[in-house]
């Protein structure tokens, strides 16, 4: 045979979807793995045309689980973003929505064994350390994808998944604040750099001539926004401590606006080179704390709650988000736990193939 033959489960996971892989089925070597994602998806083409991705960022996302041997934890769920159309692929961060079918696919590759009613599965994020617990709907101890709860960006109803996140601050740059700022000042915008869950550059909407309300499609053809956006992202990655990020999809950059239909406050996320077509599960948190942060570039855009914990409901292109956000102000703001509802569904699984000059199937 010419194609070396990969097991996977091809999962939506949140509002978005992806192959996971049992990270023993694949490569050690992380410039190989990284061949071999390329290979799977498709990058390289805006089509994915040669793989299963989907033609966006949100598409081309990967998961790879492992029995974990971490005393807390009982799965490992390392990630991977595979760019569209530059072969490329990013291990620094994590996602959310791809996590949200962590869960149910440890269970369908027999990692975890599903008990009655609920099972609770502790996750650690092997990009960020970040602890999770996924609740998991398995009444009558099987695994079901059927339920009556919605999430904006999907369609239909599907059984929900329960996540609370943990050590979530500072993962990526090792603070709250990298710059060490609630407020920075670059090519005369004002933004707050925040690392929670994920790092991300915000700022407010109007700075930048927008209203905040735009569609994703209204963005992504705004190139001179997109322009000035990247040209601050990159000092801001700099200035975060991360070096050169013009090849990494982090830090993630976000706008704020205040909120036009019943929630806390407009958003729109950007990942980073084009626009999310609804919002990050990581990001979500991020924007959240920042919303709650007394002094960040939220300020004036809402009235801020003061007692936790509290929920943060973000509007974004496909509707809203809402984020559970456990929190204390005793010594400035400080995140302890930030809770959302996701849902995923099982697509199809078997094997993808990936030439044998590609990986040959050695360790």
């Amino acid at each position: 045979m010419t194609q070396t033959a990969i097991p996977f489960v091809f999962m939506r996971g949140g509002t978005s979807r992806g192959p996971y892989f049992r990270r023993e089925d694949l490569p050690d070597d992380l410039d190989v793995l990284s061949k071999v994602l390329i290979a799977a998806v498709g990058s390289g083409h805006r089509l994915n045309i040669d793989g299963i991705g989907g033609g966006d960022a949100v598409t081309t996302k990967v998961a790879m689980l492992s029995q974990s041997d971490d005393d807390w934890a009982d799965v490992d769920y390392f990630f991977a973003q595979v760019s569209v159309e530059k072969q490329l692929v990013d291990y620094k961060p994590t996602c959310g929505n791809i996590l949200s079918g962590v869960g149910p696919a440890a269970i369908e590759m027999g990692l975890v064994n599903p008990t009655h009613g609920t099972t609770e599965i502790k996750i650690r994020s092997v990009n960020t350390g970040a602890r999770v617990v996924a609740t998991v709907q398995t009444p009558n101890g099987e695994l079901t994808y059927e339920g009556e709860t919605s999430i904006a960006g999907v369609p239909g109803t599907a059984a929900a998944i329960g996540l609370t996140f943990m050590d979530v601050v500072g993962k990526s740059t090792g603070a709250f604040l990298p710059t060490g700022n609630l407020r920075d000042t670059i090519d005369g915008i004002e933004v707050t750099c925040m690392d929670v869950a994920m790092p991300v550059v915000i700022a407010e909407a109007g700075d930048f001539g927008l209203s905040g309300y735009e569609t994703a499609q209204e963005l992504d053809a705004n190139t001179a926004f997109f322009k000035r956006m990247e040209a601050i992202r990159l000092i801001a990655g700099q200035r975060m401590g991360m070096g050169d990020v013009g090849e990494s999809v982090t830090p993630k950059f976000a706008i704020i606006a205040p909120a036009r239909d019943g929630g806390s406050v407009a958003s729109r996320y950007f990942m980073p080179w084009n626009t999310h077509p609804s919002m990050a599960v990581t990001g979500a948190q991020c924007i959240a704390s920042c919303v709650l942060a007394p002094g960040s570039v939220a300020d004036g855009l809402l009235t801020r709650p003061d007692t936790s914990p509290t929920t943060v409901v973000l509007e974004h292109p496909s509707g809203t988000i809402e984020v559970l956000v456990d929190f204390d102000q005793a010594n400035g703001f400080a995140l302890n736990a930030a809770g959302l509802v996701r849902t995923a569904r099982k697509l199809t699984d078997g094997n993808i193939y990936v030439p044998r000059l590609v990986w040959d199937g050695c360790k």
